[in-house]
């Protein structure tokens, strides 16, 4: 079993479905309402468990309700909280979300996983050590990820980072990542200006754009590919970036190569989008190892 060690937020999502998306000033009646756990980092570490990966998680969460759902939910699911540090004090974050018209809208405070610190991280040193491939977003301190990314890089540690939500990077920062995961709004802020196949081709084998459903886009040091998705029903797109970074990681970790790791993750991505819920779609092994073999 590979070992997986996820750095990154974890909130609950407080999320809403609507036949259409409310402008300014406007009152539309929705569908439902529910709260289930999610966070990007969170979304990741469930993830890449339910595809058999040993996972750690290194996050912060409040200590509220919404904090005590978020740790029994990694529990649940298999994920190691021995460095999920509870704030005193604190609010634990939260994500609010509009499904409306085939697509998601979301707003993130981050309360707690504003606290996920270099000081927490160096507690967490060891783990990170210990992992076959470590995974980072950004819904915590700029400083927290180019603290981890600077240690997996002296560390000789394999370290995925999914640039989301979007902001920029340190270039010194993105030469040092094994795997760089934006998806095209997220390319257009790290590199703008360029063009998309020249800085694919500087970052060959390591730079991979999500491009929804027209699947995936990297170069391989000869020419540009594009792995195809998956055609499925849509129910709820929250936490498919997720899933695909997690099922990525898990495969790299595990030593598919890399196109074989993009259509495990393309899989694993096209199943979590035909339930609701950034978790609750998020598939299990023999869910994508089933779809992988009839194709």
């Amino acid at each position: 079993m590979v070992k997986i060690s996820v750095v990154g937020s974890a909130s609950m999502d407080l999320v809403v479905t609507s036949p259409k998306r409310p402008k300014a000033g406007e009152t539309v009646i929705g569908h439902s309402f529910s709260t289930v756990p999610g966070g990007k980092g969170a979304n990741q570490a469930v993830a890449a468990a339910r595809l058999g990966a040993e996972v750690s998680f290194v996050s912060c969460i409040g200590d509220d309700d919404y904090g005590q759902r978020i740790r029994e939910n990694f529990w649940e699911n298999g994920v190691s909280t021995t460095y999920v540090e509870t704030a005193v004090n604190a609010h634990s974050g939260t994500a609010h979300i509009i499904l409306a018209e085939e697509d998601n809208s979301i707003i993130v405070v981050k309360g707690a996983n504003d606290l996920v610190s270099p000081k927490l991280i160096k507690k967490a040193e060891d783990v990170l050590k210990q992992a076959d491939l470590v995974l980072i977003q950004q819904e915590i301190p700029e400083e927290t990820v180019e603290y981890v990314v600077e240690f997996c890089f002296n560390n000789h540690i394999d370290v995925l980072l999914n640039p989301a939500p979007a902001r920029k990077l340190n270039s010194n920062i993105i030469s040092k990542v094994t795997y760089l995961t934006p998806n095209e709004s997220e390319f257009e802020l790290l590199f703008g200006g360029q063009r998309k196949s020249e800085v694919l081709k500087q970052y060959a084998n390591r730079l991979i754009v999500t491009e929804g459903k027209n699947g995936v886009r990297f170069h391989n040091s000869l020419e540009e590919v594009v792995i195809p998705s998956y055609q499925v029903e849509m129910i709820d797109t929250t936490g498919a970036g997720d899933t695909f970074n997690a099922a990525f990681a898990v495969a790299k970790a595990e030593g598919k190569s890399l196109v074989d790791s993009l259509q495990f993750a393309n899989c694993a991505a096209s199943l979590s989008i035909t339930k609701f819920g950034a978790q609750g779609g998020m598939p299990n092994r023999d869910d994508v190892d089933r779809i992988l073999k009839s194709n």
